[in-house]
């Protein structure tokens, strides 16, 4: 397996052909703030022992998350349906491209298992962009949810889905499951999106977070970007005004890393202080809930933070009844 920790010095350069032709850019040594040790305990080996035996993806090893070695020594897995190859080649993401496999159907079913084995409380589910399908695999993000929820009834979802571009009545299909949460990741600023999410268009992503509140207001919303990638200050604070108007409940802004040298470089290292500054600005602007920090990713903590977002929206209705 791959980590972030060594990402840079083995990920094998036949892993992402379609960006050979990318300028190298070279990989900048990372400060203190966002260093982290070597996952290795009994626990997470427990844990990549009932991802293996199912047959399952997980964002975080696909995509190189720092947090791994926390996350899965606590039993937390983020969990990649779809398979392990994206139609699109975002300049950020470390997920391989290419043309998919047809989607597993037994795939619904080995996830709800590893869920009931690792006993999930809050299990978040993501996917590889599908634009090959004719939903963008919304019909089977809904049936992974319904298994999940016949194994495990008490446990609450949280959906990390792809933007559906093009893909009429997808969303809905997705909504009418009711995932407790609905995650769509803005990932930057709308100036950076034709070198860094080129095959996304900013707008539909936030027109697609305020079609899930006009479908479902009981649904969480959830949206995160990365910083580092040469935004402007300015140009987030604007970001968050964009997801307020789409009456997004919750922010997660975390530093960028750069997978490889075919990657998008690190513009900057953004210091603690000013993620700091980002999450009071926030919850000024009205989010219940902002994760600002470093090392901060989507489903980083998403139980503990899911549970938080529950009390403080809980605690807003209390104050509006007086």
């Amino acid at each position: 397996m791959v980590t972030i920790l060594d990402t840079v010095k083995t990920a094998p350069k036949a892993r992402h052909p379609e960006k050979a032709n990318r300028p190298d850019n070279p990989i900048q040594r990372k400060p203190e703030w966002i260093r982290v040790k070597a996952p290795g305990s009994p626990v997470y080996k427990e844990t990549q022992g009932i991802v293996k035996e199912n047959g399952l993806f997980t964002v975080c090893e696909e995509a190189g998350c720092p947090n791994i070695g926390e996350c899965w020594s606590k039993k937390h897995a983020t969990m990649m349906i779809m398979g392990d190859t994206c139609t699109r080649a975002c300049a950020f993401c470390n997920v391989k491209t290419g043309l998919p496999a047809p989607l597993d159907p037994n795939e619904p079913e080995n996830v709800a298992l590893a869920v009931e084995k690792l006993g999930l409380h809050h299990v978040v589910i993501t996917s590889v962009d599908r634009d090959d399908l004719k939903d963008g695999g919304a019909e089977h993000f809904a049936q992974v949810i319904r298994a999940i929820r016949a194994r495990s009834p008490s446990t609450t979802i949280e959906v990390l889905t792809p933007d559906f571009l093009r893909k009429d009545g997808a969303l809905e299909v997705v909504v009418a499951a009711k995932p407790d949460v609905f995650n769509h990741n803005l990932e930057t600023v709308p100036s950076n999106y034709l070198t860094v999410r080129p095959g996304a268009r900013y707008f539909h992503s936030i027109r697609l977070l305020q079609r899930v509140k006009e479908l479902d207001p009981t649904i969480f919303t959830k949206s995160g970007i990365m910083v580092g990638l040469g935004e402007e200050r300015n140009e987030v604070l604007q970001l968050m005004d964009d997801l307020r108007s789409a009456d997004v409940d919750f922010l997660t802004i975390g530093q960028y890393l750069q997978p490889t040298s075919k990657h998008h470089p690190i513009i900057r290292f953004v210091p603690p202080d000013e993620f700091k500054s980002y999450e009071t600005i926030a919850y000024t602007k009205g989010f219940l809930m902002v994760s600002s920090s470093p090392l901060t990713r989507s489903s980083h903590h998403a139980g503990e933070d899911f549970e938080q977002l529950r009390a403080n929206r809980a605690k807003k209705l209390a104050e509006a009844r007086g």
